[in-house]
């Protein structure tokens, strides 16, 4: 009997979605992506992840669905054999957990924000968010520390979750006609990011980045009423940022 099925629920353009793909392929696991669209969610997802409906969710034969791509993403390094997407030191895994959550709860928002936000939201004027996300940036740069991925050498789990500076970063750029990063204040960045994307793994899962700024431009406009309502998306959401 060969390995179960592995099915990935995500959706077109989606930061989370990317992230999962990326980590099976880092494996060199076969998938499915089985394509949501989020404006009419199918039995399929609200069966697999009833609690948030959102993806991405991966399933991995008859076992119950793991939600949520930093969860998806250590599953996927524990459940199969490959290259450790995780460092096998028990500090170096904690550092690693603790910056992609920062990537996810301290970072997303002004990022998000810079964007997305018009010239004075709820007393802040985006020129804060700007600099707030600035400030995130320098400590990602910092942990590069000259590095070509934040683990060192080889692509992990903080590179994994940081994709959307990668990608995603220069697409909501031209939108939004706001600048964050210049190879000038962050040169550490600007390098990691072309590695990242010019990754053999990578590159095979990396939506068209003419489709992402078609699909980002028709929706600028939801996006502004969303940041009003939820002001960041989280995974799943169909305003991504990031991950």
């Amino acid at each position: 009997m060969g390995e179960p099925a592995v099915k990935l629920i995500g959706t077109f353009g989606s930061g989370f979605s990317h992230r999962v793909e990326v980590a099976l392929r880092l494996k060199g696991v076969p998938y499915e992506v089985v394509l949501e669209d989020l404006r009419s969610k199918s039995d399929l997802l609200l069966t697999h992840n009833p609690v948030h409906k959102m993806i991405p969710v991966l399933l991995h034969g008859d076992r119950p669905a793991i939600c949520e791509s930093l969860v998806i993403i250590e599953y996927i390094d524990e459940a199969f054999a490959g290259p450790a997407i995780l460092p096998t030191d028990p500090h170096k895994r904690a550092e690693a957990r603790f910056w992609a959550r920062f990537i996810d709860e301290k970072f997303a928002r002004p990022f998000w924000m810079s964007f997305w936000s018009t010239a004075d939201v709820g007393g802040k004027v985006q020129e804060d968010f700007v600099n707030e996300a600035k400030g995130n940036l320098l400590l990602l740069e910092g942990q590069l520390n000259g590095n070509s991925f934040f683990g060192g050498d080889t692509m992990g789990l903080v590179d994994i979750a940081a994709a959307g500076l990668a990608h995603w970063l220069g697409v909501f750029e031209e939108i939004c006609g706001v600048t964050l990063v210049t190879n000038e204040e962050f040169p550490g960045l600007t390098r990691w990011a072309k590695a990242y994307v010019e990754d053999e793994h990578v590159k095979q899962c990396l939506p068209e980045r003419g489709q992402l700024v078609a699909m980002f431009s028709a929706c600028r406009e939801m996006f502004r009423m969303f940041k009003k309502k939820r002001d960041v998306p989280s995974d799943g959401d169909s305003a991504e940022v990031i991950d």
